[in-house]
């Protein structure tokens, strides 16, 4: 009872996480906002070695990014919690989503990426889940699911579409709304991700909203020579900043700071992408994310 078609209810919770979605019910007014770097070194010699026997589509950042958002997900269950009308929930699944530019040009379509990660799966699933996906989005005159709907809702009458729009918010806003209008919608996935460094942008961050479920949202910026200090010394190596949006109702400050570390170490040490998603990590890994 109280469960929904994606998620389930979280009945026990502690009395400050019940009284907060009362308190402040809307997911952007609760947005809190990270940033940190990525040291890349040991990340480019391992997609130098992936890409060595030079496959048809190469591993990049971006693939192992989304591994590591994944797999973090997976380790670190209270990411998996999203608030939906007041309520707390966790999701039956990991998930991640992000938008597919068709063509690099001012009227290039957009189309919707969407992840659905197992608990068995490493950075080779997702390569090639990427792929797979790659090959049938880039495809000209391919919509997806949730375009093709907006778009003929968009062609519709408006007297019409309007007052069905409205009661399709109203009953998404309710938990009501039929799974098929929102199965390829991102923000009903774990984390929504976007590679700004591919179109040229710096890293910033993007707002949450409060259509759908999506506590998380992740930009990558471009990939420079950034400062990493070390022992009173400073040194430039390739790097990368990343941005990070959550719903601080989810978790606290603390959790979501040893969640960065883990993310921070899937990444400075890729070989861990190999292993599957949900592997807990050694204790002397642990460490390495509890030491300040």
């Amino acid at each position: 009872m109280g469960d929904r078609f994606d998620a389930t209810y979280l009945k026990d919770v502690d009395s400050m996480h019940f009284i907060m979605p009362f308190m402040y019910p809307d997911r952007c007014d609760n947005q809190a906002f990270f940033t940190f770097k990525i040291d890349l070194t040991n990340l480019n010699a391992y997609l130098a070695k992936k890409n060595a026997d030079n496959p048809e589509y190469k591993y990049n950042m971006f693939q192992c990014v989304v591994t590591a958002a994944l797999k973090t997900i997976f380790l670190r269950s209270k990411l998996s919690i999203f608030i939906h009308n007041r309520k707390m929930y966790r999701r039956n699944e990991v998930s991640a989503a992000f938008t597919v530019k068709q063509e690099f040009a001012d009227n290039g379509g957009e189309v919707l990426a969407f992840l659905h990660a197992k608990p068995e799966w490493t950075i080779d699933d997702v390569h090639n889940e990427i792929h797979r996906q790659l090959l049938k989005l880039k495809k000209k005159g391919y919509t997806d699911e949730s375009t093709s709907i907006m778009d003929k809702l968009n062609k519709a009458p408006k007297w019409i579409t309007r007052p069905l729009i409205g009661g399709i918010c109203r009953l998404e806003k309710k938990g009501l709304i039929p799974p098929a209008l929102v199965e390829t919608d991102p923000y009903h996935s774990s984390i929504v991700l976007a590679n700004l460094g591919s179109i040229g942008l710096p890293n910033g961050y993007h707002h949450l909203t409060n259509w759908g479920t999506t506590s998380m949202f992740l930009l990558i910026g471009t990939i420079g020579r950034l400062p990493f200090y070390e022992n009173d010394t400073v040194t430039f190596r390739d790097g990368v900043e990343i941005g990070f949006t959550v719903d601080e109702r989810i978790a606290d400050g603390f959790y979501f700071a040893r969640s960065i570390k883990m993310l921070q170490l899937f990444l400075e040490q890729p070989e861990l992408l190999e292993r599957p998603m949900n592997e807990k990590l050694s204790d002397e890994l642990w460490q390495k994310i509890t030491a300040k």
